[in-house]
């Protein structure tokens, strides 16, 4: 043992003097490729790679659609094989063995980045390879990596492997997947570690430290990228055996959670603690398994196909930022303003969510949750400190009465409404009958300047359904009784609204009774292009549509 530590530790030295690069993260100029699957690989010596390499099968050829960012520097003569591969910390290059040190040999990483490659037709998958042999969980602790390796770790710290890494290994896996993350979507971490430490509850808690601090500082989400642990050697002459129950454990800690399984897998015949070549392989594919379970594997059909050599050249380009305004038009008042109709702008201009995408699922395509319970469109959802923002038209002056349709079940879902930052009316509180059922809430008065305003409308307590928000002129005279309307009008004209199949609203007009707004529809050319010829025509003061109109052209 000796012997070969002083051999890893010529190599590592040679390795560094052949220069480390120190590189910067520099901003993409376009969108990550969602066809572009990066993992983070992470562990002690198992994972670092103790298999043999059979330089025919796995150095000749690049493997397909499988790169790595190497993690550290080293030419082609320094490295393990027969590989005529130089690489460089912070680049891109194919996924060819060794990949954690110059020295290493096959890990389990380069057989799991070959299955997922063949198990996802049209996905590249990217790895982020840092591993350190006989190290403790702490080596990954950004608060612990230093006093472990001025403590505990200093005769590993003397061998120089951790040189490869700058001294600090968290802190290169923060470096590489800030630069992987321009490029690609972080998808999953793969680790294997546990034979230098006891698999108890401070040693899970740390296992999970070093995951979250990375998925914070990228501002990931643990819904969305899980973590597949590796069970030691547990076959013949073992060390550590009895510690994957312990590892089992660390379901407890994780949202998405997968263990790859030793079983059967034989050791290198040589010491307790490593795999044979066989058993490396097969690991590999066990994460693979393991990882297909947990992942979303959708494909994108339009993102071009990643660039293997400079990834940044195969990015999504950015659609350009949509200029603040009105969704379609500036919203009447006296009218609705429905919930969905808030301005383009995007995030944090226009809208503030706190969940990532469109839950619903309808109409617009950003993080605004809009749902379609019945006909009609909502936005729902809705957490306290969510807001929107609409362009308005007050017609005239005046004294406005206001209200809204809304649901929830807990009958304390509110909000409150803003006309160019000064808030308007009273809170508006759901009535708690539950959220299939709608109904009419009184918002209060506000007294209105005529001309164009903004109207924000904040959440400020939690679930609550919102349909819309309607303001009606409170007129200075008494209300004509229905007798006098009689005897002075046939038919009055009432306010109606048209709307596309997807719930837009493409226009307001008045007309004498459904079936001349109907006609008026059927006549209006832009209406018919606009919504494909199909619409549904709705009395403002209904809360259902009432017709459906279809145009054949």
């Amino acid at each position: 043992m000796g012997v070969e530590k002083s051999l890893k530790k010529l190599v590592a030295v040679a390795g560094v003097a052949a220069g480390l690069s120190i590189f910067a993260v520099s901003g993409a100029n376009a969108a990550p490729n969602p066809n572009f699957h990066i993992y983070i690989a992470y562990g002690q010596s198992n994972m670092a790679g103790n298999g043999d390499i059979v330089p025919a099968e796995d150095q000749a050829t690049e493997p397909k659609n499988f790169i790595m960012l190497a993690s550290h520097t080293a030419n082609a003569s320094q490295r393990s094989g027969k590989t005529t591969q130089s690489i460089k910390a912070g680049e891109w290059a194919a996924a060819i063995p060794p990949m954690f040190h110059a020295f290493e040999n096959l890990s389990p990483a380069d057989y799991f980045g070959r299955a997922m490659v063949d198990s996802l037709p049209g996905v590249t998958v990217g790895i982020i390879p840092v591993a350190i042999g006989a190290v403790s969980i702490r080596a990954f602790d950004k608060d612990q990596y230093q006093a472990y390796f001025n403590g505990d770790g200093k005769d590993i710290k003397s061998w120089g492997w951790i040189n490869d890494y700058d001294g600090n290994p968290p802190g290169r896996i923060l470096e590489l997947a800030k630069k992987a993350k321009e490029v690609g979507v972080i998808k999953g971490f793969i680790f294997h570690q546990g034979e230098s430490d006891g698999t108890d509850d401070n040693w899970r808690k740390t296992v999970y430290k070093t995951y979250k601090d990375v998925i914070d500082a990228l501002d990931l989400d643990e819904n969305e990228v899980p973590f597949v642990a590796g069970e030691l050697l547990q076959e013949g002459n073992n060390c550590c055996g009895s510690k994957n129950g312990g590892i089992a454990q660390l379901k407890n800690n994780f949202k998405k959670f997968g263990l790859a399984s030793s079983k059967g897998l034989q050791g290198n015949g040589k010491d307790p603690y490593h795999f044979g070549r066989a058993g490396v392989i097969e690991l590999g594919r066990r994460y693979c398994s393991e990882m297909l379970k947990l992942i979303d594997k959708t494909i994108d059909p339009n993102a071009p196909a990643v660039n293997l050599v400079d990834p940044s050249k195969s990015t999504v380009p950015d659609e350009p930022p949509e200029e603040y305004g009105p969704y379609t038009e500036a919203i009447a008042i006296p009218g609705k303003v429905q919930a969905e109709n808030y301005n383009k702008g995007g995030a944090e201009v226009a809208y503030h969510d706190e969940s990532k995408g469109n839950e619903g699922g309808k109409l617009r395509k950003d993080d605004v949750d809009i749902y379609q319970p019945n006909m009609g469109i909502t936005v729902g959802h809705n957490q306290k400190g969510e807001w929107l923002k609409y362009t308005v038209k007050v017609e005239a002056d005046g004294e406005y009465e206001i209200s809204a349709l809304v649901a929830g079940d807990n009958g304390t879902g509110s909000f409150k409404l803003f006309m160019d930052d000064k808030q308007i009316g009273d809170e508006i509180v759901n009535e708690g009958k539950g959220f299939d059922t709608f109904s009419e809430v009184s918002g209060g008065k506000a007294t209105l300047k005529a001309g164009e305003h903004e109207l924000k409308l904040e959440i400020t307590k939690d679930w609550i359904d919102i349909d819309y928000v309607e303001f009606k002129a409170v007129s200075a005279q008494p209300p004509i009784g229905i007798k006098n309307i009689r005897f002075s009008m046939t038919e009055a004209e009432s306010s109606y609204s048209v709307y596309s199949m997807q719930g837009q609203k493409l226009g307001t007009f008045t007309a004498k009774g459904m079936a001349d707004a109907m006609n008026i529809v059927k006549m209006d050319a832009k209406l018919r292009k606009q919504a494909q010829g199909v619409f549904f025509v709705r009395k403002d003061d209904s809360k259902l549509m009432t017709k459906k109109v279809v145009v054949y052209e």
